[in-house]
């Protein structure tokens, strides 16, 4: 699989990785063994990543390290596009979400990004796309994901910061794209 490292905000390390021969399981664990090991100074092969085991029907298990049977202090998140993943992982206190699109999305995409996104001018693909990524990531940070409607989520005009109203939350959003790959990361620090 091949892979890059992703430029992101200090404290959260992510990676980019394709290939259609490995499914979207395979390639989200070995993008956070890779993530897990570097940041821990670890062999790859002594990190174990599996699903956490789900709480309740319907509950979406995120990712866990470990490490001799031992849970890592780590927050793993990740998002699948096709043959493309995005692994994220920080301290376990910081919230996540990500969002990963094709630059050149299909006409069903388009439709539903247009529906529900609000904007003047829908016209303009590249600020469908920033938009659209934007209020996915904030939807996946916050963890109710779907259970929000697209067009509850709020937006800054610089883009630099999203949040759902019924929430004190605010998620700083940053650009994380990498050649035909619109990513986006939404993120909050704790409090100091």
């Amino acid at each position: 699989m091949q892979s890059v490292l992703l430029e992101t905000p200090a404290g959260i390390t992510a990676r980019l990785g394709w290939d259609p021969k490995l499914s979207d399981h395979e390639r989200k664990r070995a993008l956070a063994k890779e993530i897990v090991a570097s940041r821990l100074g670890l062999e790859p092969k002594d990190v174990r990543v599996d699903r956490e085991a789900p709480g309740r029907f319907g509950f979406h298990t995120q990712l866990i390290a470990e490490k001799a049977g031992a849970e890592l202090p780590l927050k793993i998140r990740n998002v699948n596009f096709r043959a493309a993943t995005v692994v994220a992982v920080s301290d376990p206190d910081v919230s996540l979400g990500l969002d990963l699109r094709d630059a050149h999305p299909d006409d069903v995409e388009l439709s539903v990004m247009k529906r529900h996104s609000h904007l003047f001018d829908e016209t303009d693909l590249g600020k469908l796309l920033a938009h659209w990524t934007r209020v996915q990531a904030v939807r996946d940070a916050d963890g109710r994901g779907a259970r929000v409607a697209a067009d509850h989520v709020r937006l800054d005009s610089p883009l630099a910061n999203g949040w759902i109203p019924d929430r004190k939350v605010r998620y700083k959003l940053a650009d994380l794209s990498r050649d035909s790959w619109i990513i986006t990361l939404a993120y909050r620090q704790p409090p100091a």
